[in-house]
């Protein structure tokens, strides 16, 4: 059975984005990540006291997935100013993100690539959760490639980009080890590509 949820988890310099939007376009599935879903509760000026309500939480996240579903054209739903960014790094932020990636992979046909989607959205034959990692000395070396950053402050980002996953997903989702069995697919592009990558992850959600 073919899935209509691919959900992606990665480490930094690994490749996951680029993952997603090449399995995304393979597909033919909207590509959501944390980026966009951030931008367009930006763009509607939801306020933090909004979203700390289940219940209004629920039916903003469940706007949010249709604009999404629109290609993310202008839309609102509040008439108050835009949040600040404080609050848009809020833990209500947060939580809406959440409801609305769990909101997305009810709606199918969708490659989320943000906020630890794989924990988010509920194991099963509909969907699939799938890591993408590399060992920290390639992550170090992409990571300092994009950023111009010598061996050793790549080797310290990289750091402290998993040091910051690690809490997230203490966190947000109480997991403390973070294990390959938490996961349908695990991809490392150590040796892989991108590309041989993503068309292993097509084939996995293909059925």
């Amino acid at each position: 059975m073919a899935c209509s949820a691919v959900c992606i988890s990665h480490a930094t310099g690994a490749g996951g984005e680029e993952v997603g939007r090449l399995v995304a376009g393979d597909l033919g599935f909207l590509f959501v990540d944390d980026e966009i879903v951030a931008q367009a509760a930006a763009d509607g000026g939801i306020h933090s006291e909004e979203v700390a309500d289940e219940e209004r939480r629920k039916s903003l996240a469940a706007r949010l997935v249709e604009a999404l579903g629109q290609g993310g054209e202008a839309w609102a739903v509040s008439d108050g100013s835009s949040p600040s960014p404080e609050a848009r790094r809020s833990d209500e932020i947060r939580a809406l993100i959440r409801e609305t990636i769990a909101q997305t992979a009810t709606r199918g046909r969708v490659v989320i690539v943000a906020h630890g989607a794989s924990h988010v959205v509920p194991r099963g034959p509909e969907a699939l959760c799938v890591l993408v990692t590399a060992s920290p000395m390639t992550r170090a070396r992409r990571v300092g490639e994009a950023k111009g950053l010598d061996d050793a402050g790549a080797m310290r980002e990289v750091k402290r980009e998993d040091a910051a996953r690690r809490d997230f997903l203490r966190r947000f989702y109480g997991v403390d080890d973070e294990l390959p069995t938490q996961y349908d697919l695990v991809v490392s592009t150590d040796v892989l590509s991108v590309e041989q990558a993503a068309r292993l992850v097509v084939q996995a959600a293909s059925g």
